[in-house]
């Protein structure tokens, strides 16, 4: 690609961003002008399957230099030098395959055995111990040569109390030695868009159009109630997508969740939007408000066997006949547990014959109960409000227990009622209030999911799968 291609491609990119953040629903615009955006979609989208993912350049700190306006020559005397700036200079590697710690030191020319032998053997630098491939390691010296501090951020992107952040080990000069860190910082957000249409599989189409696994697993899961994606996908289905990035000091750190979703499969379109009602929990709906799932989930694990059903059964350890107030579901020991629907927290901890267990106290007149955990999830307490799917727990054989299994109860007003066989209430509809609240919420993503289909279906047949940077 040629400059004048290059500076034409870079303003087309800085227009369309524009078009697809999030922003307040805005007077509808002619048709002219629609197609106007679509063109200039066009051109930015062809560059993107063109050119790909680019790396980031490494980036460092530069000390300001001052700008001198005066006739020249100049003489000596007429020179004013500024003074050295206090700003380190920071270099950077990335971990290679079968890297040392040594060989990564010497690319960042910091010839030091005691740092090296602190980095190797002190404990509280023990995330360095594993080198991930492609991770950055950052050093930051002074106009000496001497070090002001070394960072590894080995987790760019993870997930810590809904808040996606970086983690890095921070490593700084201490007298005669050094100290180390651990170090959390936040990550920016952006919103991209991809449209794909489907050749051999959802996979396959995601991938040529750069979307991360992670996104094609929630568009797989957003939409399950409705598509088989393993049976119905036909060739020529289509789908459009808006989801969340993020990023630290302008390098990718992991993919979001999905904002918006559009998909046509066998002719029928299906969509779906993110909303939440107080800014805490959400779930998906349709753009008509309807939820996209059910109140409560079957199972409160995603893979088990019923070893024991409700009703009427022999007690394994006190050998009587006994009542059997719910379900035990086995599964090895520290399977993860689900909440089955949203609710809040009314019990979490030791109760006699549960062992371990959480109760979950949901809208109206349900509650659901988990026991036998090998532990709680780290934090769940009393009052905590708890999403559909969040993990609440572990599988074990706590309590009255001859094996690891989950005991799941259904209760209504604080009976238990069998949970196979019981007609699980359909999801809470919203209030009038929280309607238009989604309205509102959902108008910037019904423009975006147009715009994208109007332009997919100008495309050419080979720029069917594209993505935006």
């Amino acid at each position: 690609m040629n400059r004048g291609l290059q500076d034409l491609a870079s303003s087309i990119k800085r227009r369309v961003a524009a078009v697809f953040a999030p922003v307040e629903p805005k007077p509808h615009r002619s048709g002219l002008f629609s197609r106007t955006l679509i063109v200039t979609a066009l051109g930015l989208f062809a560059g993107a399957a063109a050119l790909g993912m680019v790396q980031q350049p490494d980036r460092s700190e530069i000390p300001p230099s001052r700008l001198i306006r005066s006739p020249l020559p100049l003489s000596a005397e007429q020179v004013e030098v500024s003074a050295p700036s206090a700003a380190p200079y920071i270099s950077e590697t990335r971990i290679r395959p079968g890297d040392t710690l040594s060989a990564v030191l010497q690319r960042l020319e910091l010839d030091s055995p005691q740092l090296q032998g602190f980095l190797t053997h002190d404990a509280s630098a023990r995330s360095i111990y594993k080198l991930y491939p492609g991770r950055a390691v950052q050093a930051a010296t002074d106009a000496d040569g001497n070090l002001v501090w070394l960072r590894y951020i080995h987790t760019p992107g993870n997930e810590s109390d809904g808040q996606v952040v970086t983690r890095m080990l921070q490593v700084e000069p201490a007298g005669d030695g050094y100290k180390a860190r651990e170090i959390t910082e936040d990550t920016d957000r952006q919103t991209r868009v991809a449209v794909g249409t489907i050749r051999s599989s959802l996979f396959g189409a995601t991938d040529a159009a750069g979307i991360p696994d992670s996104v094609t697993m929630q568009m797989a899961d957003i939409l399950s109630a409705k598509i088989d994606f393993l049976r119905d996908l036909r060739q020529g289905d289509q789908f459009r997508v808006v989801y969340e990035v993020r990023s630290h000091d302008g390098r990718y750190a992991g993919a979001g969740r999905v904002l918006a979703l559009e998909f046509i499969n066998n002719g029928k379109t299906y969509n779906a939007v993110w909303f939440s009602a107080d800014g805490k929990n959400g779930s998906y709906y349709d753009f008509d408000g309807t939820s996209l799932r059910g109140a409560f989930l079957r199972t409160a694990l995603k893979f088990s066997r019923i070893s024991s059903t409700f009703g009427m059964r022999m007690h394994p350890i006190h050998k009587t006949w006994t009542g059997h107030k719910g379900v035990d579901y086995a599964a090895p020991a520290g399977t993860p547990i689900h909440a089955t629907a949203d609710g809040t927290v009314e019990f979490a901890g030791w109760q006699n014959g549960y062992g371990n267990v959480v109760i979950l106290k949901h809208y109206g007149k349900y509650s659901t109960v988990y026991a036998h955990q090998s532990r709680i999830a780290a934090g769940l307490r009393k009052g905590d409000k708890i999403a559909q799917g969040q993990l609440i727990g572990y599988v074990g054989s706590t309590g009255w227990a001859t094996g690891p299994h989950l005991h799941y109860e259904f209760r209504v007003d604080n009976q238990p009622v069998d949970p196979l066989s019981v007609d699980l209430p359909v999801a809470r509809a919203l209030e009038p209030a929280e309607q238009r609240a989604f309205a509102q919420a959902v108008a910037p993503y019904k423009q975006q999911i147009q715009l994208l289909t109007e332009f997919q279906q100008t495309l050419p047949e080979a720029l069917t799968n594209v993505a935006s940077r």
